[in-house]
């Protein structure tokens, strides 16, 4: 294979993997929202019921719940992106590898076809985004309960 060829298969790579990222970091940031707003609705009811302790481990439980399956999700759109482009050979190994490359546990023994091999590493990129994203995420709502039930402590 010469650089030429190198380069041509690189560019559907890039072409299919940047629409993927941006559309998973949309998709992750609007369900990351909704799950923020959702705590913070409860939380605050919680805090005037006096029920907060209880409320804020349901609450985390029910929250990364959903966090995980918006992961799972994005790591579908993938999923189908490689086996539109039959980079694999079926449904169960499409997921399997997506999950592999989005977490970067990598230890699946599947691999992309030879012209679809930098999708793979460009995916991993896209996990890394969105796992950084959900810590951040996390770190937030917790320091938001936290405050609110620091401020509400303090008005009894």
């Amino acid at each position: 294979m010469n650089l030429a060829d190198l380069k041509m298969m690189w560019e559907f790579d890039w072409a299919w993997s940047l629409p993927l990222i941006v559309a998973n970091v949309v998709i992750h940031m609007l369900g990351l929202m909704m799950i923020y707003l959702g705590v913070v609705r409860t939380m605050n009811i919680a805090a005037q019921r006096r029920k907060f302790l209880s409320t804020f481990l349901l609450v985390m439980s029910i929250a990364a719940l959903l966090v995980t399956l918006l992961h799972a999700f994005e790591a579908v759109t993938w999923a189908v992106a490689y086996k539109i482009l039959d980079a694999v050979p079926d449904n169960g190994s499409a997921m399997l590898y997506s999950l592999s490359a989005m977490t970067t546990y990598g230890h699946a023994n599947i691999f992309l076809k030879d012209k679809w091999q930098l999708m793979g590493a460009l995916e991993a990129l896209n996990g890394m985004l969105l796992f950084g994203l959900t810590t951040a995420f996390l770190f937030a709502m917790i320091h938001k309960v936290w405050t609110l039930e620091s401020r509400k402590r303090n008005e009894r």
